[in-house]
């Protein structure tokens, strides 16, 4: 009894907050679900980012979506990477079953069904708010990363992009960056090279390449016009919650190279455009990012140093981030040590791989006298979980074992005219889904070279029908006083001639004799 005692008041001490929070669920000690000892979760440590892991069917994505939930109550915006296709169903009303109703009753709660105002969103043309981007946008350091290009390969990058500065060529979709890159290759060589010096056509090859494989992954839907505001994600609905966007990437599963392409640069984005804000009471924006392997398991070296690098910084601009995975081992350490929340579902130890694995996790978290955090890791049911977060004064709290609440809003897909029907009723679909295809770098210098081309048709034209120059002997010849010349010459010898042959034209008179 003293035991349950004192970890009642653990929880208690831990988790109680002064500034505003939310409950998410109720500790387990032994088995047993202990509704006094509440898991509260601080609005104002929510930008110290965090990690939802387990494998699959244990509950990661229906625990995202629940504290996604208690965000939006709280005016909170959220942002949620939907992979599977059942994130959605935050926009529809939940329903109660008998699962839903032992849960809350072991939690001594009430459950109110509930649906949420939701954004749809789309990278690759689905329905929804198409999210773009330009390729000016990204800028030459951001774009050399993204393709995995090394230092002589991203000062041809930088230089296309001066380049296209100085002469006033937008580069707003790939097909501007093509034409730009083939252009310095072949036509503009010698132009480019009198002002940014020697251009390596080993180097633009491998870089045309690069941009090639991106789009093989659809980049040419989600590069282009018009470009997304970040401040698009951070509405309020009608009732004052925080919208709930929604971005549909259930295609993106095996084009992994894209969705870390529009994760660095959301990222990238919402860090240059947001103001320094310190600690909020609660944060502007929080992101989900479900099977977030989908971003690491591609990324070069320099792409995991640009994140890392977001992910530390990005905090004091009042937004946090949150992994979900299957393996904690999915994230990198760098990025793993700047998590403030830890919520661990349950692991599977089938190979001495996964026992490894379930170890190393255990290590990570503070040590406790009520569990065996090894043991219990491969014990947890269907939405329970370890947990552990950051207070308000940067302190982890005590580790618990949470039964955590279930998701108000529906836990499965929307239907097609549900999905339509919010698309029609969005604000903001109608500003970013017209096409725009304004005039850029493609567009200029298409007819640059066209122009050329038809002034060298031009010209080749007019040399075929222009009357051909005189040679240095028809000049001669056509000259009027060597012309005379040449008859008084000729008239000459036609008389030597004829008088030699006794026919000279000159009359002879008969001699007459004396005799």
């Amino acid at each position: 009894m003293a035991k349950k005692e004192d970890f009642i008041q653990a929880i208690k001490d831990g988790y109680s907050f002064k500034g505003e929070s939310v409950k998410i669920g109720a500790a387990v000690l032994d088995g047993e679900v202990i509704p006094e000892a509440g898991i509260f979760l601080p609005l104002k440590t929510m930008n110290r980012h965090g990690l939802i892991a387990g494998a699959t069917g244990t509950g990661k994505t229906k625990t995202l979506q629940m504290i996604s939930e208690f965000l939006s109550d709280a005016s909170v915006p959220v942002l949620l990477m939907d992979i599977k296709g059942d994130l959605s169903g935050i926009a529809a009303l939940g329903s109660v079953n008998d699962k839903v109703t032992d849960r809350y009753q072991k939690l001594q709660m009430e459950y109110k069904p509930e649906q949420f105002t939701a954004e749809l969103m789309t990278l690759s043309g689905q329905k929804g708010v198409h999210l773009k981007a330009t390729v000016s946008e990204f800028g030459p350091v951001l774009l050399t990363k993204i393709l995995g290009l090394n230092d002589t390969q991203g000062g041809v990058v930088a230089m296309i992009f001066k380049y296209c500065d100085d002469a006033k060529l937008p580069l707003l979709d790939l097909k501007d960056f093509i034409k730009v890159l083939q252009y310095i290759g072949d036509e503009g060589k010698a132009e480019l090279e009198k002002t940014y010096g020697k251009i390596s056509t080993t180097s633009t090859g491998t870089i045309l390449r690069k941009v090639i494989e991106l789009q093989q992954q659809g980049a040419d839907v989600f590069f282009g016009e018009k470009s997304f505001e970040v401040d698009d994600l951070m509405r309020m609905d009608d009732q004052g919650r925080g919208m709930i966007n929604v971005l549909r990437v259930t295609d993106l599963q095996d084009k992994p190279k894209l969705f870390s392409t529009f994760m660095l640069q959301m990222l990238a984005e919402l860090y240059a455009t947001c103001p320094e804000e310190g600690d909020l009471d609660k944060p502007k924006l929080v992101m989900f990012i479900d099977e977030a392997h989908l971003i690491f398991q591609e990324a070069s070296e320099a792409l995991l140093q640009q994140i890392e690098t977001i992910v530390k910084l990005i905090r004091s601009k009042g937004i946090g981030i949150f992994f979900c995975t299957q393996n904690p081992m999915d994230v990198p350490a760098s990025v793993l040590a700047q998590l403030g929340l830890k919520v661990q579902h349950a692991l599977r130890a089938f190979t001495a791989a996964d026992r490894k694995v379930i170890k190393q996790t255990a290590e990570n978290y503070p040590e406790t006298t009520f569990y065996k955090t090894e043991d219990l890791i491969t014990q947890l049911g269907i939405g329970e979980a370890l947990i552990t977060m950051l207070n308000e004064k940067g302190i982890p709290t005590p580790l618990a074992q949470v039964m955590l609440c279930s998701p108000r809003s529906r836990m499965d897909v929307l239907t097609d005219a549900e999905i339509d029907s919010i698309v029609s009723h969005s604000k903001i679909a109608a500003k970013y889904n017209q096409v725009i295809d304004s005039q850029s770098a493609y567009e200029i210098l298409t007819a640059k070279l066209q122009d050329a081309a038809d002034k060298t048709q031009q010209a080749a034209d007019n040399k075929g029908t222009a009357k051909p120059e005189e040679s240095t002997f028809e000049k001669i010849a056509n000259n009027t006083i060597v012309k005379s010349m040449a008859r008084t010459a000729g008239n000459t010898i036609v008389r030597s001639l004829l008088g030699a042959l006794g026919m000279g034209g000159r009359s002879t008179k008969k001699t007459t004799s004396w005799f």
